[in-house]
């Protein structure tokens, strides 16, 4: 029987020594809590303090709860899935991405019109309420299944220079990128990474454990005037998978000394 003297609510106080017990390594990764009537018994409390207890520490991402099993503690390892970034060409100019053939859809993909966003728009170089294409993809990686959502939007402006694009703004990104070389454009990339709570869209696409955060990752292919011409974002949960990115060296401008 563990003592429960610090301050504060009673349930705080048994979250807090469940912690403890977890931190310490008593109660291990992966592995299955006491039962309600176990923790009752060695914390010396009721029920429903338990049940605050447990919901506590779900919501901060400490424990894991499958129903029909019971409170499982969530597992501190790495990420099963490591997400290759970069964008490589072939010889015959094609574009190829390190980490393409990892993902297969899992239903078929949706094309739609829509508009910016105060976030989109910010990518685009864009007013609000420009008028976009869109396509919405939902991944999953078959060794893993990671899950992913996969979103890419072309400015109709763009579209409309590029006929091809309007006709099929479903294309995968490669192809994308290769209608705009073929079309003159000389691309450039830029991409950001952050992290967000989920919306309750995402945690049910993603099927995402309690108080896991979404990692966004938002690509943007440029011109060579640097104007945006395509965004590429990916959503998945940022316990399943970890980003990857290959940095090269740039070269420093040669220094001229004054004889």
């Amino acid at each position: 029987m563990s003592e429960i003297q610090r301050p504060g609510a009673l349930y705080q106080q048994v979250a807090s020594a469940i912690r403890k017990a977890i931190l310490s390594g008593e109660f291990a990764p992966d592995s299955l809590l006491p039962s309600e009537a176990q923790l009752m018994t060695r914390y010396s409390v009721s029920r429903p303090t338990v049940r605050n207890a447990i919901a506590a520490l779900r919501a901060e991402g400490l424990i894991d709860v499958r129903h029909g099993k019971g409170s499982f503690v969530r597992s501190s390892g790495q990420p099963v899935l490591t997400i290759e970034r970069g964008i490589s060409r072939t010889t015959e100019g094609k574009f190829v991405m390190p980490s393409g053939d990892i993902w297969q859809e899992a239903e078929e993909p949706s094309t739609y019109r829509t508009h910016t966003t105060k976030d989109t728009s910010r990518l685009l170089h864009l007013g609000e309420e420009e008028a976009l294409f869109g396509c919405d993809r939902l991944l999953i990686d078959p060794n893993t299944n990671t899950r992913a959502m996969h979103r890419t939007l072309i400015p109709f402006e763009v579209a409309e220079a590029v006929p091809l694009l309007g006709k099929e703004p479903c294309k995968p990104p490669a192809a994308i990128y290769w209608v705009l070389t073929q079309a003159g454009h000389k691309l450039s990339w830029t991409e950001t990474v952050r992290a967000h709570m989920p919306v309750p869209d995402e945690r049910t696409t993603l099927q995402l454990p309690d108080a896991t955060p979404v990692l966004h990752v938002a690509r943007v292919a440029h011109d060579a005037d640097d104007r945006p011409l395509f965004l590429e974002q990916l959503r998945f949960g940022a316990d399943r998978a970890e980003l990857a990115y290959r940095i090269a060296a740039d070269k420093q401008p040669t220094r001229r000394t004054r004889s």
